[in-house]
């Protein structure tokens, strides 16, 4: 079977692995074009153009893929290239772009995605991220039929996770990964025997994982400290949660829920207690949240302890978004 792979972060780098471990022949790779990253903003390839280059696969970096667009031109070459291909199917993970009904129409198999969640929860850019933050027990990933719309398209396998108390997006993410590139595999080799089976997503229980943002990092301490644990781990790696005092900017990576009660005169935010376990600060419902690992500005997570040897802090102090 010729699967042309569409994708650009890490993520989709496992799953184009996993299909070219398994044999799959792939004479086309699509990825998002180079993008400055690191202090220096240099320009980087994705993981998945680096997989490409090293397997010695032929490699488009369109911008967009709407001949009517921005850029018919490259579009066009785009289409040329997917055209030339002969491909069975297209597997697509975590692409960035839009597919146009051309693309959805050109494989014989059409397209098929892989997302990291249990649809039709958490459809959008940042599925991982918002199933930590909501408190879902379970998440897992689907392949998907692609359609026109976003991420609406019938199921055709999925498979599921428990979600722990000390998953990070990081860790979730990981795992998602390989259940990903291990399930496109089972999907494909189905789809090249016996087909697959495809079910409309229900209409219940749809809700959208909107793409994270820099500003959502700032932590509210007027909620509680169970929310709050939540979003720390949500946002770890990207973009953190964040804190200030006075003028100086700080990180929290670990916490935990402290089992205290929440002095009823402390105010949102404040340091109830400095020891090397951890800062204890008053959050919203009465709650008290551990800090337990954290970083200031331009240095390295820590542990408590040794982030209080380089940054005084004290009970009554107040933190503030």
């Amino acid at each position: 079977m010729k699967v042309i792979f569409a994708g650009t972060p890490e993520f989709a780098r496992v799953a184009l692995d996993a299909l070219l471990a398994a044999g799959f022949n792939v004479p086309l790779v699509l990825t998002q074009p180079d993008r400055p990253a690191g202090r220096g903003m240099k320009l980087q390839a994705s993981p998945v153009k680096q997989c490409a280059i090293a397997h010695g696969i032929e490699l488009a970096q369109p911008q967009s893929l709407r001949l009517d667009g921005k850029y018919p031109e490259v579009a066009a070459a785009a289409k040329a290239a997917i055209e030339a291909a002969q491909a069975d199917v297209m597997v697509v993970a975590a692409y960035g772009l839009i597919l146009p009904q051309w693309v959805l129409d050109t494989p014989r198999l059409g397209c098929l995605n892989i997302h990291a969640s249990l649809l039709p929860r958490w459809r959008g850019a940042a599925p991982i991220h918002r199933a930590i933050e909501a408190g879902d027990p379970e998440t897992g990933v689907t392949i998907m039929q692609m359609d026109a719309g976003l991420d609406t398209g019938d199921m055709l396998l999925v498979d599921r996770t428990a979600i722990t108390d000390r998953d990070t997006t990081a860790t979730l993410h990981d795992r998602l990964a390989e259940m990903g590139g291990r399930l496109i595999v089972q999907a494909l080799g189905l789809a090249g025997r016996t087909g697959l089976e495809a079910t409309p997503q229900p209409p219940e229980g749809v809700t959208y994982a909107h793409k994270i943002d820099k500003g959502e990092s700032l932590i509210d301490w007027s909620q509680s400290a169970e929310v709050i644990a939540r979003r720390v781990r949500a946002f770890d790696p990207f973009p953190g949660a964040a804190t200030q005092l006075g003028a100086e900017a700080i990180k929290v990576w670990n916490c935990k829920i402290d089992s205290c009660q929440r002095p009823p005169d402390a105010r949102d935010g404040q340091i109830l207690l400095v020891s090397d376990d951890g800062i204890d600060v008053a959050c919203g419902a009465g709650s008290v949240l551990r800090l337990t690992t954290l970083q200031r500005a331009g240095g390295k997570r820590l542990p408590a302890a040794q982030f209080l040897r380089g940054f005084a802090l004290a009970p009554g102090m107040v933190l503030a978004a």
